[in-house]
Parts: structure tokens; sequence; C-alpha cells
């Protein structure tokens, strides 16, 4: 298991590394697409789609994802997919946590597959707008998520008692939460202070220049608590699925979900403030 993990990892880095070196948009431009289609597939699929279904859906919505960001209008301003994403997490899919996911044979459900697929359009889109920018500006947000992520889970393991949402995701704790942004605050705070002129066009750093120390701190709070909702929020389709991946593309890593599923909410969050402070 060890070692497919690895291989499949380096197989991606071998990938994804020369396209965000190079920063080639066409080239980007493949991989985001294949990615975003691949996304998309799965997450019919965790709303109960069948296979076959769910893939004709993807190759659609590959298809209108291509066109819409790389080959029709790919200068035009898309901050309204950026303001839906933003909008869905914070008054659709987060209180689903505290209330619960519709029933899997119902219309409801049929229309937060619909929606959720919307916000991987707002993820992709941000990150479409975000590596426009530059390859290092968008790595330095996706830094903000795994920070938080890796933060989380020494945290949790060190001091984590009280169980942030134990009938979603057992493992989780509200301490390890708080190490996780306390890890993205102390990190984000030294690349500001300390990180000049290599790191000045990063997230953190042209946010903390355009809005000062409070909203910066603020906002990679946000970010930090964002992260966790996307997690937790496609842990429970899973669980509402029986599954325990989002599929086998990735095998050793599961999906491509749930490699991304903590990227969903803070992309289009990002390219938001991009955008206001651009």
């Amino acid at each position: 298991m060890l070692k497919t993990r690895i291989l499949t990892a380096l197989v991606l880095l071998a990938v994804l590394l020369p396209v965000l070196y190079l920063g080639n948009l066409a080239a980007f431009g493949v991989v985001a697409t294949l990615f975003f289609g691949a996304a998309v597939w799965e997450s019919f699929r965790l709303f109960g789609q069948a296979s076959k279904s769910a893939m004709s859906i993807a190759l659609v919505w590959s298809a209108a994802f291509a066109a819409a960001f790389f080959l029709l209008a790919p200068d035009s301003p898309k901050t309204f997919w950026f303001a839906i994403g933003v909008m869905l997490w914070a008054i659709r899919f987060a209180p689903t946590l505290k209330f619960g996911l519709p029933p899997p044979d119902g219309g409801g459900n049929m229309m937060l597959g619909m929606v959720y697929a919307i916000s991987i359009v707002a993820c992709f889109g941000a990150m479409v707008t975000l590596f426009k920018h530059s390859p290092l500006y968008l790595l330095s947000v996706m830094a903000l998520v795994w920070i938080a992520d890796i933060g989380a889970y020494f945290s949790g393991k060190a001091f984590g008692r009280r169980k942030l949402a134990p009938s979603i995701s057992p493992g989780k704790s509200w301490e390890g939460a708080i190490g996780g942004g306390i890890a993205v605050l102390l990190l984000a705070a030294l690349s500001i202070v300390f990180g000049q002129p290599a790191l000045s066009d990063t997230f953190a750093v042209r946010v903390h220049g355009a809005l000062g120390w409070a909203a910066t701190l603020a906002l990679l709070v946000l970010i930090a608590a964002a992260s966790v909702v996307g997690d937790l929020f496609e842990s429970s389709l899973k669980r509402r699925a029986g599954v325990k991946d989002s599929s086998n593309l990735l095998p050793g890593h599961g999906g491509v979900l749930d490699r991304i599923d903590a990227l969903v909410p803070v992309l289009p969050l990002a390219a938001l403030v991009h955008v206001m402070i651009a």
C-alpha cells in the first residue's frame, strides 16, 4: 500500500511540477480539465448516479468548463463563479454538517449534487485565475490548506480529546482543528515578516500588503476553517454512500475529490479576495 501510494505521488509530481514550473497555460488547461472531469464524475457517483451516467455528465461539464475558462472567453472576469462558490459553502454545504444530508433517493439529494458540482466549477475556475496570476501564487494558497491539514493531524495526535464531528469523521478533534489554524497563522506570519522578497508574490503577503494584519489573520482563520468544512462535507458524502474513497483513480490515495476536498471551499474564497485586492 505504501509503495503504491509513493509511486502514485511520484507520477503526479512528474506531471504537475513541470506544468507549474513552466507556467504554460495550455498544458495547465489540459491537466486542470482532466482533474475537473474526474472530480465531477466522482461527485455525481457519491450522490447516487450510476458510473456510466456520471461519466456522461462529467464529459459534458468538462467540455463546458474548458470552453468557459480556456477557449471562448479566457480573459473575461470570473468573479461570479467565485462568489457563487463562497455563497454555496456558507449557506448550503456547511449547514449540512449540523443538520445532515437529504435522503439519497429524493429531489433534494439531486439538487444538492448539482450545486456541489457547481462548487467544483468554482474551485477549478479559481485555480485557473490564481495560476494566471502566477503558479507560485496558486501554490501559496494551496499550501495554506496543506499546512492546516498537517497541523491538525499532529495537534490532534498530541492533544485531541473532544471530537469535532464524531458521526462524520471520528478521528478529527477540536484540538486538531485549532492546532491546524494556529499552524497556518504562524507560518503565514513568518512568510510575511521574513519572506521578502522571495515570497512577495504569495497570497498571505499580498493580502497583508493590501489589507493589513487584522484582516489578514481573520482571513487565514476563515481559510483554515473552510478547509475543515470541505473535508468534513466530503467525508459525510462518502459515509452516506458507504465508501472509503471517492474513487480509486489515484491508487493508494483514493480519488481526486479525496485530494482536493479541503480546497473546494478555499480556492473560490481566495480567488474572490484576490480579485478584490488586485
